[in-house]
């Protein structure tokens, strides 16, 4: 008798990790597929960004807008693989499990907070992306948490540029917290509770950058889920300079 329950038992072990085999599996097959498919997008992408002398950055946005008329910007972090052309949705769900093309894809593309405007009148500018095993997308955001980042690449520039030109930011802040929506917030009643919000994101910082932000008329805030998909991985940068995007 107890050599039968023994047989059972070690049937349904058997089952259940045949079953788990197949299904992990199948889980890193369309992983794979769906971060092969991002990477021949942005690889297409990429023909309409040309980089001039000087890093002046030509973003055709009229062909990008052909193709997907939620295109608002594109961003690239040094130090990073962040270097993609960000969407923005009419909520922040739908390019969580979609790709630029729109098509069905769970690792999302990069795109923008939807309270956004991108009209020049932003405060704080939030985008998004999943944090990916293989590193694209937000999956080398982490890399900002790090002393080795620091020390390479901290007084690097971020560039943004949108219709309304480029923009550089510096790196003022960069944590990881758990997921609220204090960091995010997009709107502000008041100068003074902006200036709060700067004070306290500042203060959050893993590490003291010498950047001031006293005089900051806007930011740009990065943001990812950590491993654990509980806590977020956060980046906040000041603009620095504003040049106009020769299109």
């Amino acid at each position: 008798m107890k050599k039968k329950i023994s047989k059972i038992i070690s049937t349904i072990l058997m089952i259940f990790f045949i079953a788990l085999f197949i299904f992990s599996s199948i889980k890193i097959l369309n992983w794979k597929k769906n971060n092969d498919k991002n990477r021949k997008i942005n690889e297409t992408l990429h023909e309409y960004i040309r980089v001039g002398g000087n890093e002046k950055y030509n973003i055709d946005f009229d062909k990008l807008e052909s193709k997907n008329e939620d295109t608002v910007a594109y961003i690239r972090v040094f130090g990073t693989k962040i270097d993609y052309v960000v969407v923005r949705g009419s909520d922040n769900e739908y390019y969580l499990n979609h790709d630029y093309n729109k098509g069905n894809n769970q690792s999302g593309w990069i795109f923008a907070d939807m309270s956004n405007r991108f009209d020049n009148t932003d405060k704080n500018i939030v985008i998004y992306g999943h944090n990916t095993i293989d590193g694209s997308m937000f999956g080398s955001l982490k890399n900002v948490l790090s002393s080795s980042w620091r020390d390479e690449y901290k007084d690097k520039d971020i560039i943004l540029v949108t219709k309304n030109g480029m923009q550089r930011y510096k790196v003022f802040s960069t944590y990881k917290i758990e997921n609220e929506e204090y960091y995010i917030q997009t709107y502000f009643e008041s100068e003074n509770s902006y200036k709060e919000f700067l004070t306290n994101v500042k203060a959050r910082s893993n590490y003291k950058y010498d950047v001031d932000i006293s005089n900051a008329e806007n930011i740009l805030t990065l943001s990812t889920c950590a491993n654990n998909g509980k806590n977020r991985v956060v980046l906040h940068a000041v603009r620095i300079v504003e040049e106009q995007n020769e299109q």
